[in-house]
């Protein structure tokens, strides 16, 4: 069964496509989501988190802007930016422990980012935390 670090690793492949135009994998979702072995509660928990993002990404983009020390949103990478607006999203519309998402944030970044992303999503999550 898989996890929900893996969950959130799926959504933040399909969050990436969408920022790079891909679009139409919407369409795939439950195909891709089954061959990451993403089943049951952990797919519930996946396309809950995936539309959230996707229906409150003015909001989540807008937070994200708020807490740049410079540039914009448009200035950040794409993977980085995935990992941002999933655990942005989280920390305004989920229940869950702050610390927790800001840790599963930094763990997915080391995998998956550049090697300054950690350390860049650690800063910007916690600035959108004291706000909250």
């Amino acid at each position: 069964m898989a996890t929900r670090t893996q969950a959130r690793e799926s959504v933040i492949g399909l969050l990436y496509a969408v920022d790079l135009g891909n679009d139409g994998i919407i369409n795939f979702i439950d195909e891709i989501l089954e061959d990451k072995k993403i089943r049951n509660k952990q797919k519930v928990f996946a396309l809950n988190l995936f539309n959230g993002v996707i229906n409150n990404l003015d909001a989540i983009d807008k937070e994200i802007e708020e807490h740049l020390n410079q540039g914009n949103i448009s200035d950040l990478g794409s993977v980085e930016k995935a990992i941002l607006r999933l655990a942005v999203y989280e920390t305004l519309f989920e229940e869950l422990d702050k610390p927790i998402i800001i840790n599963e944030a930094i763990e997915l970044s080391k995998r998956l980012a550049s090697d300054n992303a950690p350390k860049f999503i650690n800063g910007v999550l916690d600035k959108v935390k004291r706000q909250k």
